[in-house]
């Protein structure tokens, strides 16, 4: 199946940046990240990284091309309330909350392994991302970042017809995402996802296993602290399923260790399987709702421990 294909592919992405990093070993020193591409590089100048592309790891729902810093534990909740037009009787959506709790952790400068769980669905879900490129300017111009994101998620519900044979592989879904990201300004970032999300199993014949999306998200910054985000994911096949296209608005809030996201959202997933595929609020009007998260980074190894590691 053609997830397997990609997944194949991604190990041997991976395989190759285990080697470059193990025959290198090269840094920046300014932040002492390994350059996979240094052996490539002529001497010169120290290269001009792009930093902070985005504020969080997340823009909205989907990944963004941040990683974790190397050593650091990033623990996160996303909440996402009911439809805002429920009105009054329902708090315009507070009355309802579905909830994903998660701890990503950034075992090298180019390496972020996570997961997490959702109360929506009852739903475990997991992934890698390896930074395969980064935006630079001096010595060596890359125009852009290159991340590649590869998950799976497991549905732990019961099951519908117990009576019957079920196989654990009907509860698994698996995505794989490449993130293209240029940092234009200061002020306004960009950011590209291709994205192949393959279910094993699916409601009917007529509904395909495998779904191509286009992730799309913006930047704004507004202050040192504070940005104005946009993420939509455009999914062709949106109309033969009977959902929407996901689009969320949001503000990033930095307040010292913590990032603050609220948005609103045509969507109330809170994974990739759900937000891609499940997507169902209207606009129009007004079936959307209101959410946030909230990031919180602890240091579990000094930079220090980690350079005396190498």
């Amino acid at each position: 199946m053609k997830h397997f294909v990609i997944a194949q592919i991604f190990l041997l992405v991976y395989s190759w940046a285990l080697t470059l990093t193990a025959g290198a070993q090269s840094t920046d020193n300014r932040n002492g990240e390994v350059d996979l591409l240094a052996d490539l590089a002529p001497e010169g100048p120290v290269r001009n990284y792009a930093a902070y592309t985005f504020k969080s790891t997340r823009i909205i729902n989907t990944h963004s091309i941040e990683n974790v810093a190397a050593g650091v534990l990033d623990f996160r909740i996303m909440h996402r309330f009911g439809a805002i037009n429920g009105g009054w009787y329902e708090l315009w959506g507070l009355d309802q909350a579905g909830m994903r709790m998660s701890l990503d952790y950034g075992v090298t400068p180019w390496l972020t392994v996570g997961g997490g769980r959702t109360n929506v669905g009852k739903a475990y879900d997991g992934f890698l991302k390896i930074k395969i490129l980064r935006q630079s300017s001096g010595s060596v111009e890359r125009p852009v970042s290159v991340s590649l994101v590869s998950g799976g998620i497991a549905s732990s519900l019961r099951w519908d017809q117990p009576e019957r044979k079920n196989y654990f592989t009907s509860r698994l879904t698996y995505y794989h995402q490449l993130l293209i990201a240029r940092k234009i300004s200061e002020e306004i970032s960009l950011q590209l996802t291709p994205t192949m999300l393959h279910r094993n199993l699916v409601a009917s014949p007529e509904i395909p296993n495998d779904l191509w999306a286009l992730g799309t998200g913006g930047r704004l910054k507004l202050s040192s602290r504070v940005s104005a985000n946009l993420d939509y994911i455009w999914l062709p096949k949106a109309a033969e399923l009977n959902v929407r296209n996901n689009l969320s608005l949001g503000v990033d809030i930095e307040t010292g260790g913590h990032v603050f996201q609220l948005h609103v959202s045509n969507g109330r997933g809170l994974n990739e399987g759900q937000f891609i595929a499940g997507s169902v609020g209207n606009w129009n009007d007004g079936t959307v709702y209101f959410g946030f998260n909230l990031s919180r980074v602890f240091t579990v190894r000094e930079p220090r421990a980690l350079s005396s590691t190498r």
